[in-house]
């Protein structure tokens, strides 16, 4: 699978990390305390929901006005 497309309703890591504006470290954080899952492609070129993305910028941008 080619890092650059993934199927609809899925962001690629590149593009979490850029919806995030995260760091690739960070994102691995996030896996891997279980605040985000992988929803399919490859170990080497994960996928994630698109869905799942945009709670957690929303929640970042909540915490950040408050």
């Amino acid at each position: 699978m080619d890092d650059r497309y993934a199927p609809p309703g899925q962001l690629t890591a590149a593009q979490t990390r850029q919806a995030l504006s995260i760091s690739a470290g960070a994102l691995r954080n996030l896996v891997y305390r279980g605040h985000l899952a992988r929803a399919g492609g490859t170990e080497r070129h994960p996928t994630y929901s698109a869905r799942d993305v945009a709670a957690i910028a929303a929640n970042r941008q909540e915490r950040a006005l408050a």
